[in-house]
């Protein structure tokens, strides 16, 4: 791993001590805890370079990458071809992690984690099953006593990537919800309430007695949400954790290789054991920069991420990239370049 680093870091050249960098981001709200606390972290030791990056969602950071008015994005839906030919083709999308979408939910007075199969779920987002003491919940939850009350779903109510990581579970185990509604980081919701940000649909949750709502794994376990128990594509049923998120994505590297685009879905994922409602999430990176100096502080930062930065994930409730991919992220940082060329 040191070699690695420090042929990056040779290949990058050092970054001059007397002149701090600023590197400005923004974006998804996914990966925002770990982001923040590797950020600290690294502002800390290497007082040279100065990350700052701002939750604002998946849609907001592909925007203004786009727009070049950051220097890097964050997102959990992978841009489409149209908007990376919008800008000329100059991205690269380089996972830093991965993740779960849990169903979290308010009701007080159940103890049990609630399941949820992918028929039941797709209809309460369609707004035909309301109650929570409905019959088709009800036959899933043996044991488990539901209260006649209504259920009351809570959204995201801006472009957002774990919106984009739930509607394409959605689309994908029923065929009613690809047909009316779809996927994308923002949809056109059937029936809820809206919140702003992981954040706003967490706290949303927390204050509306019957809510249901769809929010990144660690930001559920922050904030103590309780959360549901999903029916994965083998029928297992299968609680969000770091173990099982590892498992949807190992299913993902079977089908990767040191050429392959990093927008790799992984919802549905076949594994026995896998979540099925994980994802990678992203750093959207140019492939040039007209700032050298900046592109060789990005890229230091990003193989730090790739590297040491790894070691914070599980404590953060997010799970590590498979170590497979280490050497194929290596090798793409390697290719940016900056005004004086090659890095």
């Amino acid at each position: 791993m040191k070699r690695a680093l420090l042929a990056v870091l040779a290949l990058a050249g050092a970054v001059p001590l007397a002149a701090q960098i600023q590197l400005n981001g923004a974006g998804a709200t996914f990966p925002n805890i770990i982001y923040q606390n590797w950020m600290l972290t690294y502002n800390q030791a290497h007082p040279d370079a100065k990350l700052n990056y701002q939750s604002i969602g998946s849609g907001g950071g592909i925007r203004q990458f786009s727009d070049g008015t950051v220097d890097f994005g964050g997102t959990d839906a992978p841009m489409t071809d149209s908007a990376i030919a919008a800008i000329n083709g100059n991205v690269f999308h380089i996972p830093t992690v991965l993740g779960a979408v849990v169903a979290a939910y308010n009701l007080p007075d159940v103890a049990q984690p609630v399941r949820f199969s992918p028929d039941v779920l797709a209809d309460i987002f369609l707004g035909k099953v309301t109650k929570w003491n409905d019959a088709r919940l009800s036959s899933i939850n043996p044991g488990v006593t539901l209260p006649n009350q209504d259920i009351i779903v809570v959204h995201r109510a801006d472009g957002s990537g774990t919106s984009f990581v739930w509607t394409d579970y959605l689309s994908k185990v029923s065929p009613e919800w690809q047909q009316k509604v779809g996927k994308g980081p923002s949809v056109n919701w059937p029936v809820g309430l809206g919140g702003r940000g992981n954040e706003g649909v967490t706290t949303t949750v927390r204050q509306t007695p019957g809510a249901i709502g769809y929010i990144e794994l660690g930001y559920a376990v922050a904030n103590k949400v309780p959360f549901g128990t999903l029916r994965n594509h083998s029928g297992n049923w299968i609680a969000p954790s770091l173990e099982s998120v590892t498992a949807a994505a190992a299913g993902a590297m079977k089908d990767m290789g040191p050429n392959t685009d990093f927008r790799v879905s992984i919802t549905d994922s076949p594994g026995a054991q896998a979540y099925p409602v994980s994802s990678f999430t992203w750093l959207l990176v140019h492939k040039t920069y007209s700032d050298a100096p900046k592109a060789r502080a990005l890229v230091q930062f990003i193989w730090w991420v790739e590297t040491e930065g790894q070691a914070k994930t599980i404590e953060l409730g997010y799970a590590p990239l498979p170590k497979e991919l280490r050497p194929w992220i290596q090798a793409r940082l390697k290719t940016i370049r900056g005004a004086a060329g090659a890095m």
